[in-house]
């Protein structure tokens, strides 16, 4: 594998030098102040504070993936994402399902093989191409919704709306190289900023709900 071949899959793109998608580029800003707003305001939630810094690390790998345009940037894009999907799995399942430790991390690892076996399926959809796997995770996000609707109605809401936002999002990366003609510059920056939006937002979801187990665990002492 040639590490540092050019990888051309977005519209704003239009030399393989550095500096070819700067809308693209610095739009990754949003990942890092989403996770610097929460992660400052997590408290004494070191699950929290480390989904923050995986969010961070989003918007790292994802701006180096944009600037330099090659294969080892775009591994690193896809790695970091997958890292954040299965910490906040492992986390989802010892805090909202109150699995074990080992079995929420069993759980969690079922992500890689489920990817395997949906993304084909939805690849069939049409203009769907690359955004395959991010309709696995829309599906996923749907199915611990609906499986917390009476357990923590609460959580099962907040899950409702990543749900939509993350399909929102989908719509402009989708249509990004299909609208070229229309727009120069792309779609591809606004799932950037939706996205940062809809993941902040599922660490919220997320450390609303330990809070809120940490006060009733209070009150039950006192």
């Amino acid at each position: 594998m040639d590490w540092f071949a050019h990888v051309d899959i977005y519209c704003e793109r239009t030399h393989d030098g550095v500096w070819s998608e700067p809308l693209n580029f610095f739009t990754n800003a949003a990942f890092i102040a989403s996770a610097l707003i929460l992660f400052f305001k997590a408290g004494k939630l070191s699950s929290t504070r480390l989904l923050c810094l995986l969010l961070a690390g989003i918007g790292v790998a994802s701006g180096l993936f944009h600037f330099f345009g090659q294969i080892w940037s775009l591994i690193a894009d896809i790695l970091s994402i997958n890292l954040f999907v299965l910490f906040y799995l492992f986390f989802s399942n010892r805090h909202y399902l109150g699995a074990s430790p080992l079995w929420a991390a069993l759980g969690a690892a079922m992500f890689l093989p489920y990817v395997a076996a949906t993304v084909p399926i939805f690849q069939m959809l049409p203009m769907i191409e690359g955004s395959a796997a991010y309709l696995s995770i829309v599906l996923l996000i749907l199915f611990y919704s609906l499986l917390l609707r009476s357990r923590l109605p609460v959580v099962s809401r907040g899950l409702a709306t990543g749900f939509g936002i993350l399909l929102f999002s989908i719509f402009f990366r989708t249509v990004d190289v299909h609208w070229c003609d229309q727009f120069p510059t792309g779609t591809h920056f606004l799932w950037h900023i939706l996205n940062a939006i809809m993941l902040g937002w599922m660490i919220y979801v997320y450390s609303r709900h330990r809070s809120i187990q940490d006060k009733l665990k209070e009150k039950t002492v006192f």
